[in-house]
């Protein structure tokens, strides 16, 4: 009774949505064409990219006016808030790291804005507070991004992020008075920060010349690796790539303290590798040369460290799928590396050097797998997980006994485990409880094809014993992109969909790392359709399988899944009820121009590139929305200072699609103010999702144009 009746409202509430006529704001067209190569290719609203100009603030003004006009009336929506509100409110841990003899590990105790960072002298000792970002910044607005502790324990840098950006300051809190320091390390950009054994300093990245002024949109041109001593002003450049200016480097200490690993990319997979000898761990030597490990970037390079004279790396080098290899410290010839766990039918996910062992994740169709391996490639045994899940994570020392990872599938909440090595037990660390009963619901784990044919995973979780009748409001999420892969995992978000009768499917998409290199691959530059195609067959699948009708389907991704969303709504309109777009890459065009988007040609190509622009043309989604078309119900939601995917792709989008709308389906677009990609508070969080299915419920159902 209670499914008939939610779906009885979600049907009432889609005739009064759909029954409203919008006055959107208007949206000046400029006469600006640009020239690709020959093809001529107009962007009227060119002017939207001056993010801080009058003309596009008030365009943001006016729209979240009309946007959150609608919202407000929607009937579900307080109720939908409500319910995600509760189902957040449960401790969340996240994966701890041991530093200097301590545990430490953030921690959400469920509707803190930010989580706090804790450490335990032991397992069973008292957590105690080191740093809690809701006291830096009370309304959330100022993210903890990255920490670090000194390998002494004294000293915590860590990085601030105003609105979740990722232009940040470091900061020094000393962890005997509990107070920061006066010196900051401001403007740093794509950081870690990495310690010397001697405590003395740390690296960290930054763009050249951003000690002075950053941009907000501005491409990102010139990453360096330097060192910060601590108590001083002036730092050192250690390492940087200033022929290749698009680059990315970072830069890590391993384990031992002895060796300075640093690598470069051009892009966000494959990768160069570097080593220097910092001589003694507690004198280093801050001036020490760097010999290549990995001239080429033609695979990815991953060292996991150092013993003896023994460098252990994971590499996709000759092994689409990953492999393990040992190499010997000053033997620059790649020819003569080592296998030490040999590349398998399953990819690997991850790996980490621990204990003298190593630990391997393999992703088999999807669900992890952990396996263990001396240092010669012998097989330790099996690390035996709770159920078919998600292992991500791994942490540990080589010089340590146990490593922590966190556990999680569509219908477990995220559960950080450890695994003794001394004794083969694993065990809960800070169990998770939620409020969600996960009993009456089940995920199906299963298959369908492409249009070319290619076998696809998809999950599809919601409540056990479904009629398979069409009738189930369905959200339909997807990535397929720079060699992710999206594993089950726990949201508090899917489980009020299901709660709420609705079906959650998540479809692993080429583009992604499910398969290794060649999934991969077959998702990138010219074969980026293949993504498309998967989701729109996904989509299909649910139909065909009576979960769901076009009307009842709605698709929802993120970032490059906001991408995703753009394309198949695009090129298959009546394919879908609802479309979320959310800060999604839309321009294909323009997008290297900005930001970080120069990493991305790897996986993207580029219109400065003659040969990509046709295909990029063929699925951007901004320049292939048509007039007089009828597109779904669209809620595309962005944050007025995302510094990662511009917010002006999001604004140019949703003005074009507003302008070609044929029907009375609301187009509307939800502008976060002072926010960002990323890091972001809690309540904004749940406020967000809430205005999404509150949107999609009221949306779906109807056929009517």
């Amino acid at each position: 009774m209670r499914r008939f009746a939610i779906l009885g409202l979600l049907l009432a509430t889609a005739t009064t949505a759909h029954s409203q006529q919008i006055a959107y704001p208007p949206s000046n067209r400029g006469d600006v064409t640009d020239d690709y190569f020959g093809r001529s290719v107009a962007d009227p609203y060119r002017w939207m990219e001056e993010l801080d100009s009058p003309a596009t603030k008030n365009w943001v003004e006016s729209e979240n006016r009309v946007t959150f006009a609608y919202l407000d009336k929607l009937p579900q929506r307080d109720s939908i808030r409500d319910r995600l509100t509760r189902l957040w409110n449960y401790p969340r841990t996240q994966v701890p790291v041991r530093v200097a003899g301590e545990i430490f590990y953030r921690r959400n105790e469920g509707l803190q804005k930010q989580s706090v960072l804790f450490r335990q002298k032991t397992l069973s000792s008292e957590p105690g507070a080191v740093l809690d970002p809701n006291v830096l910044s009370p309304d959330g607005s100022l993210a903890v991004a990255g920490w670090s502790v000194s390998p002494d324990g004294r000293y915590l840098a860590y990085t601030t992020a105003e609105g979740g950006s990722d232009l940040q300051d470091i900061r020094l809190r000393d962890l005997g008075s509990g107070k920061d320091l006066d010196e900051q390390v401001v403007r740093v950009k794509f950081t870690g920060i990495s310690w010397t054994n001697d405590s003395k300093g740390f690296y960290y990245a930054r763009y050249k010349g951003s000690t002075e002024a950053a941009d907000l949109k501005a491409a990102n041109k010139f990453h360096q690796v330097w060192y910060h001593t601590v108590g001083t002003s002036t730092d050192r450049l250690i390492f940087d790539r200033p022929d290749n200016p698009a680059d990315g480097v970072g830069a890590g200490v391993t384990d031992d303290g002895r060796w300075l690993i640093a690598a470069s990319g051009s892009g966000t997979s494959n990768n160069r590798l570097w080593i220097a000898d910092l001589g003694q761990p507690k004198k280093p030597n801050l001036a020490a040369r760097f010999t290549v490990v990995a001239p080429e970037e033609d695979a990815i390079y991953n060292a996991l460290g150092v013993v003896g004279r023994t460098l252990y790396l994971y590499t996709t080098w000759n092994a689409p799928n990953g492999r393990i290899v040992a190499a010997t410290l000053g033997d620059t010839n790649r020819a003569g590396w080592r296998d030490v766990v040999p590349m398998s039918d399953n990819a690997i996910s991850e790996s980490v050097l621990v204990g003298d062992r190593i630990a391997v994740v393999y992703l088999v169709d999807v669900q992890s797998k952990v396996s263990l391996f001396d240092l010669k490639g012998g097989p330790q045994g099996e690390v035996k997980l709770p159920e078919p899940g998600t292992a991500a994570g791994l942490s540990g020392r080589n010089d340590g006994t146990d490593f922590f990872f966190a556990f999680s599938s569509y219908l477990r909440p995220t559960t950080i485990y450890r695994y003794d090595l001394k004794t083969g037990t694993l065990s809960p660390f800070h169990p998770a409880t939620t409020p969600f009963d996960a009993s009456a619901y089940e995920t199906r784990a299963t298959f369908y094809q492409s249009k070319d044919g290619t076998k696809v995973p998809i999950f599809i979780t919601a409540r056990k014993g479904i009629t398979l009748d069409g009738s189930h409001p369905t959200l339909l999420y997807g990535y397929g992109g720079f060699n992710i892969s999206i594993q089950p995992f726990y949201s508090p978000a899917s489980a009020a969909w299901v709660e709420l009768g609705g079906v959650y499917a998540v479809a692993n998409l080429r583009g992604g790392s499910e398969y290794g290199e060649a999934w991969h691959h077959a998702g990138m530059r010219e074969k980026k359709q293949n993504v498309f195609d998967d989701f729109i067959a996904a989509a299909e699948f649910l139909i065909h399988e009576g979960y769901t009708t076009p009307q009842n389907l709605a698709i929802q991704g993120g970032s490059n899944g906001g991408l995703l969303v753009g394309a198949a709504m695009t090129q298959r309109p009546e394919l879908f009820g609802v479309a979320l777009p959310a800060v999604g890459v839309m321009d294909m065009m323009r997008y290297q121009d900005f930001t970080g988007g120069r990493f991305w040609t790897e996986e993207y190509g580029s219109s400065e590139d003659s040969a990509a622009v046709g295909y990029l043309l063929a699925y951007s989604p901004l320049q292939n929305i048509k007039p007089g078309t009828c597109y779904p119900a669209t809620l595309v939601t962005t944050a007025d200072h995302d510094d990662r995917v511009v917010p002006s792709h999001s604004f140019k989008f949703a003005a074009t699609l507003q302008a070609a709308q044929s029907c009375a389906k609301p187009t509307l677009i939800r502008i976060e103010t002072a926010g960002s990609h990323g890091y972001r508070p809690t309540d904004r969080i749940i406020a967000e999702i809430a205005d999404e299915f509150a949107f999609a419920l009221a949306n779906l159902g109807n056929s009517a144009p």
